[in-house]
């Protein structure tokens, strides 16, 4: 492991650092906060620069633990990011296309691609995903959508593919980076979710098996690396890497965290050594889960019935997307009452459901406090308030008509009006309820009266919009 191994050499020479951090390896942090943070957090706390490595990084240590990633995943090269796969999606954008050029774009997207196109000026040609009317859900985009896509925009310079979704649901990646390449043009896949995939072959298809040309993933979801860790994965021909590093180096910080970089490089390590049988106790563990809640009356758990045309390609087993309507309760009630009741923080909610998403760290008392956590749930369900009806989207309400660009949008003069009046008005700003962060109202894209009842009627039951300027979405930011 370069990167842990550097750590250790750093700190056997006993080097002396007259640069950042200013903390000193921990000497300068005040004792409360190492009571609760931890000594080892600030001593791992190093610059790469005349730190791990030396004034000519002549040692090769990021490149060597990248070259090892790769390796472990079977991409041609890897870059990391210690700015979360929120940068790593952008710089992947940012490297297919540029100010003014076409980008395939599925439009159930994370908020962040939403950004990098704000910020880069790319015009996006949205690929929508398909409206489950049974689960109220959506799924991702088909080879089919995006074969109309293309031939609707020839011109355009790429594809943007999401999967899996929050909820669990799949893609058929293969599928659509066939059609991709018979277009000429690459496939991005932001597989945000994945960073176990290729370690599995019970698990959803890995992005570069299936022949996607760029893969940002987050370690940090469901990896053994902290918070912000996320790597990029490249292959074949249709993306430079030295454009793709170029864009990375753009984005990205002068001052990355060697934290980072280490949990990354351990990460990497264990699942190659371990990574199978880690994998395959959680896949059990989530079988068994899902047995016990298939038992709990009134909960309705995701599963098969969810595959097939029209709907997901496949579906990620160690996730547990269950609809609580049975109950007579919302998603975000749900979420609160497991939290304050049981002290079992769920993944995902909305108006309908929750999520909960297991990985090699779960064990079987985690698992069985998550299982306690619903089976209570049930029996505390009659005695919660009745949830305020949300105006669910019907099939298509939420495919928008674009105006002008999101970038245009975003930096056009603009005002701030009662919801009631945005109606027919160019939005301004993005509205994404969170998690899982996928905007609503895309900057550019015309507000319509569904919409508006949605959001409002969603914010009344729970939902929650950080970005919007006005979270109580009793007002919304349209163009002047």
């Amino acid at each position: 492991m370069p990167v842990l191994e550097a750590l250790e050499e750093f700190r056997d020479r006993g080097d002396v650092v007259f640069g950042p951090p200013g903390h000193r390896q921990g000497a300068g942090v005040d004792a409360r906060v190492l009571d609760v943070v931890g000594a080892g957090v600030f001593a791992s706390d190093v610059l790469m620069l005349n730190g791990l490595d030396d004034r000519r990084m002549s040692q090769g240590v990021l490149e060597q633990a990248q070259e090892l990633m790769a390796d472990a995943v079977g991409a041609e090269k890897t870059f990391f990011s210690t700015c979360g796969s929120s940068l790593s999606v952008k710089t992947a954008m940012m490297s297919v296309a540029g100010p003014g050029q076409k980008l395939l774009v599925s439009r159930n997207a994370h908020k962040s691609v939403v950004a990098g196109l704000v910020l880069t000026g790319i015009e996006p040609v949205w690929v929508h995903p398909h409206h489950d009317e049974r689960l109220d859900l959506v799924h991702p985009p088909e080879p089919a959508d995006v074969e109309r896509a293309l031939r609707g925009s020839p011109d355009a310079a790429g594809m943007l593919l999401i999967t899996p979704t929050d909820w669990g649901t799949c893609a058929d990646i293969a599928g659509v980076a066939e059609v991709c390449h018979r277009h000429g043009v690459p496939l991005i896949v932001d597989e945000a979710w994945g960073a176990h995939l290729p370690f599995h072959d019970a698990l959803p298809t890995w992005g570069m098996d299936a022949g996607a040309d760029l893969v940002v993933t987050s370690v940090h979801k469901m990896g053994s690396a902290i918070e912000q860790s996320s790597v990029f994965h490249l292959q074949g021909d249709l993306v430079d890497p030295v454009v793709l590093k170029q864009r990375e180096d753009l984005l990205g910080t002068t001052s990355s965290s060697a934290l980072v970089y280490l949990t990354l490089d351990g990460w990497r390590r264990q699942m190659v050594e371990r990574g199978h049988d880690l994998l395959d106790a959680t896949l059990r563990r989530a079988e068994g889960a899902r047995e016990a809640v298939g038992r709990l009356d009134g909960l309705d758990l995701m599963g098969a019935d969810a595959l097939g045309e029209g709907r997901a390609f496949e579906l990620e087993p160690v996730v547990l997307t269950v609809d609580v309507r049975g109950l007579g309760i919302s998603g975000y009630q749900a979420a609160e009452w497991a939290r304050a009741a049981r002290h079992v923080d769920l993944g995902s909610s909305d108006a309908c459901r929750v999520s909960a998403r297991l990985s090699h760290g779960d064990d079987d008392e985690r698992i069985a406090r998550l299982v306690d956590a619903l089976a209570g749930l049930v029996e505390a369900a009659p005695s919660l308030e009745r949830p305020p009806q949300v105006a669910l989207p019907a099939p298509g309400a939420l495919e928008l008509r674009s105006a002008m660009s999101p970038r245009e949008a975003m930096f056009a003069a603009a005002e701030q009006v009662p919801v009631e009046r945005a109606v027919g008005r160019v939005v301004a700003e993005m509205v994404s309820p969170y998690p899982p962060g996928v905007p609503v109202l895309a900057p550019g894209e015309v507000v319509t009266q569904e919409v508006v009842d949605y959001l409002v009627t969603g914010a009344r039951a729970g939902m929650l919009v950080p970005d919007a300027a006005d979270a109580t979405l009793e007002t919304l930011r349209v163009v002047a």
